[in-house]
């Protein structure tokens, strides 16, 4: 039977990432030194990209792993066009 993935061990990392951009909010009301708010900021994305990164290992150990085990060429081919995007789109981001 097939499992369906889920995401429920990031919600805290997700949570925690959420309170440090609520600090930089307010870092930024109370006019704290720029280098101090860009460094929270970092932070806060590599927070992020961690999160990502852990997303988008589990869903080629399971999602990807499981398409390629069964017998659909449009599902092979879905997945493979689903990892280049994110491949391709990662690298705009940095």
């Amino acid at each position: 039977m097939k499992r369906k993935t889920t995401h429920v061990e990031n919600l805290n990392a997700l949570r925690r990432i959420n309170g440090q951009v609520t600090g930089i909010q307010r870092m930024i009301e109370d006019e704290k030194y720029c280098i101090d708010v860009i460094i929270q900021i970092h932070a806060a994305i590599h927070a992020l990209y961690r999160v990502s990164d852990k997303i988008f290992i589990k869903h080629i150990k399971h999602c990807v792993k499981d398409a390629f085990l069964g017998r659909s060429k449009k599902e092979k081919i879905k997945k493979i066009d689903e990892i280049t995007r994110v491949i391709k789109n990662s690298h705009k981001l940095n």
